[in-house]
């Protein structure tokens, strides 16, 4: 990617020097992480994780960032940026104004309008702060146990998250009941509908000149690499696809290279109609 010199979001908000107290809502470790992976890694709700748990205590301690964090931070603030930039552009050929959502730097635990959370739920989005939370360890789990290396893998993970805020602003889905909210066919077709959004981004992100040969490829690679399916078999060794919350490998490729290809919010207007 073309990331380096352009412009950074102001809109990030570092708490990695911040260290949370009190009970967490999810566990570390490995069984922690495939626990929480198999039901909300890349856009899920935490707080539908568990009750909400009591206020923690935050404090200030010594950070230190190494030169290739530090380096990561500036990238995930440029992709940020240019989310920016794309959808208040597509906001206001519809007559409306892009709220621009927070990007919060963490380490390994994180309080938020969602509840207090592990960084072992993996990058997520809280539709009730509007604000997206990464650790940015992430990277590596990213391409080491997840094997989608490359910065435009991570620019996907990030407009995904992007695209959930985009979902709530628009209020997608809205019309659904609560009942309906709480199935995985909704929540499936919802985290599908935030990939083609990512997609919609990275349509725009190739037409400003962002992207260099194979990024494309990363973001479907990673998309696939973080499939229901792929996931569960990696973890247990089979798939139970009624357990589905996100969608297979090969439906989260489709869907972010549908809207990569259209480039166009309303091509997902009709989403929870069609079939996936």
């Amino acid at each position: 990617m073309k990331w380096k010199g352009r412009r950074q979001s102001s809109n990030v908000e570092d708490r990695r020097g911040m260290r949370v107290g009190g009970k967490t809502m999810v566990g570390g470790g490995i069984g922690g992480i495939i626990i929480v992976l198999l039901f909300t890694l890349l856009g899920g709700n935490p707080d539908d994780l568990a009750g909400n748990p009591p206020p923690p205590n935050e404090s200030n301690v010594p950070m230190n960032v190494s030169p290739q964090e530090e380096e990561l931070a500036n990238f995930v603030s440029v992709v940020l940026a240019d989310t920016e930039d794309v959808w208040t552009e597509q906001f206001e050929k519809r007559g409306l104004t892009y709220e621009e959502p927070k990007l919060v730097l963490y380490r390994d635990v994180v309080q938020s309008a969602c509840g207090n959370t592990s960084s072992a739920v993996g990058p997520f989005y809280c539709p009730g702060d509007h604000k997206l939370y990464i650790d940015l360890s992430f990277y590596e789990e990213l391409k080491q146990r997840f094997q989608a290396p490359g910065d435009f893998a991570m620019a996907y993970v990030i407009a995904h998250e992007v695209g959930h805020h985009v979902q709530t602003l628009l209020n997608t889905g809205g019309e659904a009941s609560p009942k309906q909210k709480r199935t995985n066919d909704y929540s499936v077709r919802f985290e599908l509908q935030a990939d083609y959004l990512a997609g919609v981004w990275a349509h725009y992100a190739q037409g400003n000149g962002y992207l260099e040969k194979g990024d494309l490829e990363e973001a479907l690679n990673a998309a696939h690499a973080v499939g229901d399916d792929n996931i569960q078999k990696k973890a247990q060794g089979y798939v139970v696809p009624d357990s589905f919350t996100h969608g297979t490998s090969e439906q989260r490729e489709r869907w972010f290279y549908k809207g990569f290809q259209n480039g166009s919010i309303e091509g997902g207007d009709t989403f929870h109609a069609e079939t996936l």
